[in-house]
């Protein structure tokens, strides 16, 4: 993998860059479409493709994991070709997941065993397996082992929970460093900061995982319920010590704002189930604000989801018509609705690298934070 800096903003530290893989160029700052078991629920690929333009788009290694299961993976060549996906995947490692799952399971210096939340049988997640799930699975980029601590925490756990993940972490790099790429291409490897939101521990955690000198860095731990201001005071703290020629991706995060504020902080990469799995419930993000299509309000409105969107499904249904359909269950409300907002992430980052390079950046976030909080 390479990556480099095209662009960088004259009044903040948004950065425009480009990551190059075997699967194909990523244009950084990008999102990262969530497709946790193989799919980004509620759209085909040739829409992902050619409508909402994703570079990119994340697999879910505990859920593949279970299902389908590694041997399937395998046997299909890995899970490009298993989907049909030509384009560079990132694999998180299952960390954030086993993290989820706090009522069946335990967490030792080994690694850690859980239920499966399909049948209940028992698992073992170490550092070194799932670098090998990840291998196996077939991600361009995966992700070190690591343990996601909840919000709020207590100072203690987080400072031992991050020498733990250290811990894990050289194990991560000495499986991933004496194995190999299973399906004929490279992957990557990226380290995790965590350190909850204790500056001091955060500050140690990013050195630490710095001086691993890996391809790329990972921000991990937040958008766990603190506050923003909370988060975008990590995210700055991190990004003032991981090294300025490599990707910073901040895992989970976020709204449109959040995305905004931290491509300003520094970050180029970015996943979230916000704008698919909130599609699914009637919300939609624009351009102008959030719209619940839930509401009342939207019942005889025919105008366009987003007129002056350049999706085909924007222009071609009303507002009316996606209220009715959700009020009504259809499954292609959802398919519409998860269309749009995708496609909206997609132009929002794609939007904000235009101004990077442009030097409009700074004064157009500005005017965007304020426009996308807004409910319509």
């Amino acid at each position: 993998m390479k990556f480099n800096l095209t662009a960088q903003d004259p009044l903040s530290k948004a950065r425009a860059g480009e990551i190059t893989t075997d699967h194909g160029t990523i244009k950084t700052p990008i999102f990262m479409p969530v497709g946790t078991a193989g799919t980004v629920k509620a759209v085909h690929q040739h829409e992902l493709r050619d409508d909402i333009k994703a570079q990119i788009i994340l697999g879910n290694t505990y859920h593949l994991y279970l299902r389908p299961g590694l041997d399937t993976l395998e046997k299909a060549g890995g899970l490009h070709k298993f989907i049909g996906w030509d384009r560079p995947i990132l694999t998180d490692s299952g960390g954030y997941q086993v993290y989820s799952l706090s009522d069946v399971r335990k967490i030792k210096e080994e690694g850690v065993t859980f239920r499966s939340h399909i049948d209940g049988s028992k698992h073992l997640f170490t550092p070194e397996n799932a670098i090998d799930t990840q291998r196996t699975i077939g991600g361009d980029i995966i992700m070190a082992f690591d343990e996601c601590t909840p919000y709020p925490c207590e100072y203690n756990y987080a400072r031992r929970s991050i020498e733990m993940t250290h811990r894990w972490l050289k194990r991560c790099c000495d499986r991933f460093d004496t194995t190999e790429p299973k399906y004929g291409y490279n992957q990557t490897f990226f380290p995790i900061v965590q350190g909850s939101v204790y500056k001091d521990l955060r500050v140690k955690s990013a050195e630490v995982i710095a001086s691993f000198e890996r391809e790329g860095n990972a921000i991990g731990g937040l958008s766990v319920g603190e506050p923003a201001e909370e988060m975008y005071a990590m995210t700055e703290l991190v990004c003032n010590i991981l090294p300025t020629d490599k990707p910073r991706y901040l895992m989970g995060v976020g709204t449109p704002v959040n995305i905004l504020e931290n491509i300003a902080l520094g970050i180029d990469m970015f996943d979230c189930v916000m704008p698919t799995r909130n599609a699914r419930n009637g919300m939609l993000f624009t351009k102008d604000g959030i719209l619940n299509m839930r509401n009342e309000k939207w019942k005889n409105d025919f105008s366009p989801i987003e007129a002056d969107s350049d999706l085909w499904s924007d222009r071609e249904y009303s507002k009316g018509y996606l209220r009715h359909l959700m009020t009504s269950k259809e499954i292609l409300g959802a398919q519409i609705a998860t269309l749009h907002n995708l496609h909206f992430y997609l132009w929002l980052v794609t939007t904000a690298r235009e101004k990077i390079i442009s030097g409009e950046f700074y004064d157009w976030k500005n005017i965007m934070v304020k426009r996308l909080a807004q409910r319509l």
